[in-house]
C-alpha cells in the first residue's frame, strides 16, 4: 500500500461547504505517482509508459476543509499488460471516497500495449490489497 497525506485547500470546497466531487480524481492521480515511478522513474512525459484505461469514483461521506486526508493506494489485479488500482480517501477515521483505475503498460510510439516485465510485476505485487478474512 502507498499512503499520501493531502491537506485540502479552501479552493477545493464547493457551495455546500465540503470538498467538491471533481477534486477526488486529481487526488487519486497524485496517490498513483509512486506507481508511475515504477514505469518512468523520473516522470518524464516524453518517455511515459502508461495509459489510463478508465476510472470510477464512489462517495461514502463528505470530506471537509480543515482536516488532512489520507489517500491509500493498492493494486488489486495484475494482468498481461494491464493492472487495476484501488484507492481510498480517509479523513478523521472515516472513509469518505474510494476509486478504481485501470492502467495499461503502453508504448505511445507504437500505439499498443506492452506486456508487463517480471520486474514490474514483482513491484506491483508488493502493493496488492490483501483480501479481508471473514473471521
Amino acid at each position: 500500500m502507498f499512503s499520501l497525506t493531502i491537506t485540502p485547500r479552501f479552493l477545493e470546497t464547493d457551495a455546500l461547504g465540503h470538498i467538491n466531487n471533481t477534486v477526488f480524481p486529481m487526488w487519486f492521480e497524485s496517490g498513483r505517482d509512486p506507481i508511475f515511478m515504477f514505469f518512468t522513474p523520473n516522470l518524464d512525459v516524453n518517455n511515459w509508459k502508461l495509459m489510463l484505461g478508465g476510472i470510477s469514483v464512489s462517495y461514502h461521506a463528505e470530506t471537509h476543509f480543515g482536516s488532512d486526508v489520507e489517500i491509500k493506494t493498492f493494486i488489486t489485479r495484475i494482468g498481461n499488460s494491464s493492472f487495476d488500482i484501488y484507492q481510498e480517501c480517509w479523513q478523521n477515521g472515516v472513509k469518505t471516497a474510494s476509486g478504481k483505475a485501470a492502467m495499461i503498460h503502453y508504448c505511445h510510439n507504437a500505439k499498443k500495449s506492452v506486456p508487463l516485465t517480471e520486474e514490474l510485476r514483482e513491484k506491483l505485487q508488493q502493493h496488492m490489497l490483501e483480501p479481508k478474512s471473514n473471521s
